[in-house]
């Protein structure tokens, strides 16, 4: 189980990067991060940018 740091404009998230299901972009530059069996996640940053944070997490390159 591999966890991955989110940031939100609220407070930061440790999710399990095996139950992220879906992106989608939001608005003022946000996006949502849906995740298995649970509510969507609002993170800060452009859907482009959420994903390369969460592929660069989980290849351990950052």
């Amino acid at each position: 189980m591999k966890f991955i740091s989110l940031k939100s404009r609220g407070g930061n998230y440790l999710v399990v990067a095996e139950n992220v299901a879906w992106l989608r972009a939001y608005e003022n530059g946000q996006t949502q991060v849906g995740m298995v069996g649970g509510a969507p996640l609002l993170i800060a940053g452009e859907l482009e940018d959420i994903a390369a944070t969460i592929l660069a997490q989980v290849n351990g390159t950052e």
